[in-house]
């Protein structure tokens, strides 16, 4: 396999990739309950629901993300780049 080809790997998993507005926020949290992500801060404040924020990043609203599905449910992912300091995954998590 090319070096091109294995970069290209990580966006096959992505649903849909919205190109975000201008003034698209980031997020800055996760929302976990019981250990899960059920929802995302935002850099402007607002905590949204996965559902909420799906929505949000699909009209251009967040920017770094893509959407992704499993099992019929679709939540963001964080798009691939050469830093993992903005991986979703590594972003401080807030429990409800």
């Amino acid at each position: 396999m090319k070096r091109d080809e294995i970069s290209i790997l990580p966006m096959n998993t992505f649903q849909d990739i919205p190109t975000p507005n201008a003034d698209a926020g980031k997020i800055t949290a996760l929302l976990k309950e019981s250990g899960r992500v059920s929802g995302y801060k935002l850099s402007d404040g607002r905590v949204l629901s996965k559902e909420e924020a799906v929505r949000l990043a699909r009209e251009g609203g967040i920017s770094g993300v893509g959407i992704a599905s499993r099992k019929g449910s679709e939540y963001l992912k964080s798009l691939p780049d050469e830093s993992e300091n903005n991986n979703l995954g590594n972003l401080p998590s807030v429990t409800q």
